[in-house]
């Protein structure tokens, strides 16, 4: 669905009603039938679990390529093709980008029973990269997917000769900071009462640190669509098995662990902490601080870069991607990946 474009003159006069107001969200099928990615997304099945499943992923090859692979896992209210802008640069600068939909998201499977585990999904990635063919690459892991990154890197470190990480969740350990611990079945109830409305004020508040502009409009409706369509009570069981899996598996502890060279990016603006909400105010005012966290992860990995933006918050990829690029690929270069 795409974005309406007023004319100026209209914009002042219907400026305190902004236009996704006006508006519907679409309505997609269980694995995101309906919302097109920028290149055509692939499948790759294989069974885990007793059960036969379906792992979309992208697959850009460059013009001119440099010899290197780059993977991108997305976030947990993300899918692999909101690294658009990333996976262009990257292919620009002669990376094959491999960005693949982790299942029970996004244009994946979405199992009726399945245990959920940032292990389990690595090891399905692994299993995808083997089928590719490729045994060492760069491995850039944004939000949720940066818990699944550092998960990656402990369990094939020779694989990994970059780990970057963009606002990773899993800067804090949130049950021992004090946050409640919520059944699957209130995160599934909690889930069902999504909206493009809640996932906009959430995205607004979180990931950009205020502010909106009308492009990002695109990836609310890529999210609040699977919400409104045939399969939401399964979109609601998964994501609600997955916020439990976050909780649940803290990574923090093994930061001591990664032994290649990490980048770690954070916005500092950034005040994500997924479960906040239960906790109380005196709590709350305690998590997501990622002009600390960052700082703090840092300090114990043994080869890392911290990048940090000033204005920015979870998503510095998309909010800002002229700063986010350039110090992306400052410090890739400071890395061989060979």
């Amino acid at each position: 669905m795409g974005i309406r474009v007023l004319p100026a003159a209209l914009l002042s006069i219907c400026c305190a009603f902004p236009v996704w107001a006006q508006t519907q969200p679409p309505s997609y099928g269980l694995q995101l039938e309906g919302f097109n990615y920028a290149w055509p997304a692939r499948h790759f099945t294989f069974t885990s679990q007793g059960q036969s499943l379906e792992m979309a992923y992208l697959d850009i090859r460059p013009e001119k390529a440099n010899g290197q692979v780059a993977v991108l896992m997305h976030g947990k209210n993300f899918c692999s093709d909101t690294w658009e802008g990333t996976i262009r640069l990257l292919s620009e600068q002669g990376y094959r980008v491999i960005a693949p939909d982790q299942i029970g998201f996004c244009k994946s499977s979405k199992p009726a029973a399945y245990q959920f585990s940032f292990q389990q999904l690595a090891e399905n990635t692994h299993q995808l990269l083997n089928h590719l063919g490729i045994t060492r690459f760069r491995l850039m892991g944004h939000s949720t997917g940066g818990m699944l990154a550092t998960r990656f890197a402990l369990m094939y470190p020779d694989s990994v000769s970059q780990l970057i990480l963009v606002d990773p969740v899993g800067l804090e350990d949130l049950k021992r900071k004090g946050v409640p611990y919520r059944t699957i079945d209130q995160w599934y109830q909690k889930e069902l009462k999504t909206t493009a409305a809640s996932i906009r004020k959430y995205e607004q508040h979180t990931y950009y640190a205020g502010e909106w502009q009308p492009e990002w409009d695109k990836w609310v409706n890529m999210l609040a669509g699977m919400y409104n369509g045939p399969g939401k009570q399964r979109i609601a069981w998964n994501s609600a098995q997955l916020y439990d899996m976050i909780y649940t598996q803290p990574v923090m502890y093994e930061w001591g662990d990664l032994h290649m060279p990490v980048l770690l990016m954070v916005g500092k603006k950034d005040n994500t902490a997924p479960g906040k909400d239960g906790a109380p105010p005196s709590v709350q005012a305690t998590l997501g601080n990622y002009a600390v966290l960052g700082k703090e992860a840092a300090s114990k990995m043994p080869h890392a870069t911290l990048v940090e933006f000033d204005n920015l918050g979870h998503a510095p990829q998309i909010q800002d991607p002229a700063v986010f690029n350039a110090a992306l690929l400052k410090g890739m270069a400071a890395v061989s990946g060979k």
